[in-house]
């Protein structure tokens, strides 16, 4: 009767392992445009890139869940959530926001607290699991066509800025940070790194983020 049992609760735990292992994992994508791709296919966009490089090393992933709109600032991204029902808790959550309110010339006090509200969502909607999410630089658009009429230099430091904002931020939260901004000012001598409209980046570009996240998700998943 006790090698039954035995039997009963190895076989038992070997099916749950089994399941655990299969389960495909969820992730949730963040931001503005540069999240949801604009002028690139949707397939082609950094977190939908990602979770083909996760399949690839024979990860289990669901699609990616994006909450994300060209032109939002960080209260327009909070708002939206807000009016979203979601699936709680997602395995994995990337966040990417900013480059609105630059553009707009919104307050980098502004830019501070309202990003960390985001980011202290971010980490509720992972689970409470710090390490499972990931924050991503804002580009600088200031070396694209779009912008060959305007300030870049100006653009660049209050691009770098922010970034310095959401960095110290990142840090203070124990989250994972990755800098694409040097990524994106490649295209100075890279016109493959831009899009057909000029302004955001390439599916080339976002695959590079998309590695640098992989790498991030593999490492914590393993």
């Amino acid at each position: 009767m006790k090698r039954f049992a035995f039997f009963f609760v190895s076989f038992f735990l070997f099916i749950n392992a089994a399941f655990m292992q299969t389960k495909p994992l969820t992730y949730l994508a963040l931001g503005d445009s540069y999240t949801i791709g604009e002028s690139v296919p949707l397939n082609k966009n950094f977190p939908n890139q990602t979770v083909a490089l996760l399949k690839k090393e024979n990860i289990a992933m669901e699609e990616p869940a994006i909450i994300a709109k060209t032109g939002w600032t960080t209260d327009e991204l909070q708002e939206q959530i807000s009016r979203t029902r979601l699936a709680v808790p997602f395995d994995f959550v990337t966040l990417l926001i900013g480059v609105n309110n630059q553009y707009r010339g919104r307050s980098a006090e502004e830019y501070a607290q309202q990003f960390e509200e985001l980011l202290q969502q971010a980490i509720s909607f992972a689970g409470d699991i710090p390490t499972h999410v990931i924050v991503i630089s804002i580009p600088d658009w200031g070396v694209t066509p779009f912008a060959e009429d305007r300030d870049r230099n100006k653009i660049a430091k209050e691009i770098d800025a922010f970034n310095e904002i959401n960095e110290k931020i990142v840090k203070k939260y124990n989250v994972h940070y990755i800098n694409i901004t040097p990524f994106t000012r490649e295209a100075t001598t890279d016109n493959s790194l831009v899009a057909k409209d000029g302004l955001h980046p390439s599916a080339k570009d976002y695959g590079r983020w998309a590695m640098k996240v992989k790498e991030v998700m593999l490492k914590e998943i393993k």
